[in-house]
């Protein structure tokens, strides 16, 4: 379970602190899909990435399956973002100098699996997707 406790998130302008996200609580369980919504603006972005761990909260705490990551450190954060996150953006964010197979196979040459192996699973992958 993925469970956000009073989640405050701030930026700073001119010294001064931008309210992002005050006091946010939510829960996700295991297996399931959850969609977020709001007007722009409202903090769904800064959610998602204090949620993928690619920014921190000012406050309040991420608690995965019951552990606190409030005393992450960045090799606990690579490894959460390795093995337990995936993002699907808006737009491809292709390399554009690498081809299809070779995009496919980027996450896992980050994550250390041989290129024989990521050879092989993006192959695969791309033929489940299909043309």
């Amino acid at each position: 379970m993925l469970q956000l406790k009073n989640i405050v998130k701030d930026y700073y302008v001119d010294k001064r602190p931008l309210h992002v996200l005050k006091d946010v609580s939510l829960s996700f369980p295991k297996q399931q899909f959850a969609s977020i919504l709001g007007p722009s603006g409202c903090g769904k972005t800064t959610m998602l990435n204090i949620i993928g761990g690619l920014d921190h909260y000012t406050d309040g705490d991420l608690v995965i399956d019951g552990k606190s990551t409030k005393d992450f450190n960045d090799e606990d954060w690579d490894a959460y973002r390795n093995r337990r996150i995936g993002f699907v953006f808006q737009s491809y964010n292709l390399i554009s100098h690498l081809n299809v197979v070779e995009n496919v196979e980027m996450a896992m040459q980050l994550a250390g699996v041989s290129a024989s192996e990521r050879h092989e699973r993006a192959l695969q992958a791309l033929k489940e997707v299909g043309p």
